[in-house]
């Protein structure tokens, strides 16, 4: 039997494992009505999403007025309860996602979570969708001092899980850029957030449904 090629595997969360979208846009509506801001259209945030949860609040206040430091500041925590309240409320979990890790861990691939999201938010979701036990290293937006396109956090997230041959699965230039500094390859996804095609990531390969992850992976 020959071995499969990788000893872990790591993901996004966001777009990349499930869509999200629904419950984040949710919950930045109600923020920025709390700050006296007119709500965005669900499919304007979903393009938003990606760099963590300031820069998102930030580009959605941008969106609508203006958007300085005090108030991202003040809008931060409010966001962060508004979206705790109903993290799982819309969120849909992509299809063929969960037997593809089921795959991995039988081929004894270690599992890892490396996402921008905040470590609470993203325990919390991974929580509800009864996800939390699958992953051996979960680092988040604000696990360290840096976030991804910084190579360190997903080098971290290797360190987390004991080293190894790993490949990173995500959604976005962001997640690209991240695996490119690491020097680890890159698996992009065609059904996330991103606004730009996959196409233009520099990825070693793209999916369209996880249902051809392992296939991908053992040609890698």
């Amino acid at each position: 039997m020959v071995s499969f090629p990788f000893d872990v595997v790591a993901f996004d969360l966001d777009g990349t494992l499930a869509d999200t979208s629904p419950d984040i846009a949710a919950a930045l509506n109600l923020m920025l009505g709390d700050l006296g801001r007119p709500p965005l259209k669900p499919e304007h945030i979903r393009s938003l999403i990606g760099d963590g949860a300031k820069s998102l609040i930030r580009k959605a206040l941008a969106a609508t007025g203006e958007a300085g430091d005090a108030l991202v500041e003040e809008g931060y925590p409010i966001y962060l309860d508004r979206y705790g309240d109903n993290v799982c409320a819309g969120t849909v979990r992509y299809p063929h996602v969960e037997q593809a890790m089921d795959d991995l861990a039988a081929r004894g691939v270690r599992l890892a979570l490396c996402t921008n999201k905040p470590e609470a938010l993203t325990r919390k979701l991974l929580d509800a969708l009864g996800w939390s036990e699958r992953f051996a290293a979960i680092v988040g937006g604000d696990s360290l001092p840096w976030r991804k396109p910084d190579a360190r956090p997903l080098l971290e997230t290797l360190e987390r899980v004991g080293g190894g041959r790993m490949a990173f699965v995500g959604d976005s230039i962001i997640d690209a850029e991240t695996a490119q500094a690491a020097g680890i390859p890159f698996i992009a996804v065609s059904f996330g957030f991103s606004d730009l095609p996959t196409t233009e990531f520099g990825a070693d390969a793209v999916i369209d449904d996880y249902a051809e992850l392992i296939d991908v992976l053992e040609r890698l």
